[in-house]
């Protein structure tokens, strides 16, 4: 199975992508040249780490019957400082809220998402300590 996605310069700093018929603008901040006209690709990362495994989670959860009432997740990255900058460490912070949310399926529903399902975690897991914790919110 073959994905694609087309990106688009559109100007000064400006990208834009096509993925799977929505279209999604890349920009730089003002400080460094751009427009702020959209997200910069590296925490688009942190979004797509944060979908994938949100989704499965989602899901194994519903396969369990439990729903919960509020689900976040914070995704927080942290960078080399020299050239390439990339991620060296990332923590997902899972959030939840809701009645009979029992810890044990919650951290199984993570850990099958972490370790077989999420594609997005398989990939960056190659380079990248990928951490995360569970916090119950009232």
């Amino acid at each position: 199975m073959e994905s694609v996605v087309d990106v688009k310069w559109t100007g000064n700093m400006v990208f834009e992508a096509s993925v799977e018929d929505h279209r999604l603008v890349m920009d730089l901040d003002e400080a460094r040249g751009g427009g702020n006209k959209g997200p910069r690709p590296k925490p688009l990362m942190l979004a797509s780490l944060g979908g994938c495994t949100g989704m499965d989670v989602i899901s194994i959860l519903k396969k369990m019957k439990i729903v919960p009432d509020f689900f976040n997740m914070h995704i927080l990255g942290e960078q080399t400082g020299d050239h390439p900058k990339k991620y060296s460490r990332i923590k997902i912070i899972y959030e939840f809220k809701g009645e009979n949310l029992p810890l044990d399926k919650l951290n199984k529903a993570i850990e099958l998402s972490q370790d077989k399902y999420c594609g997005v975690s398989a990939v960056y897991k190659k380079s990248i300590d990928i951490t995360y914790e569970i916090r119950m919110l009232s």
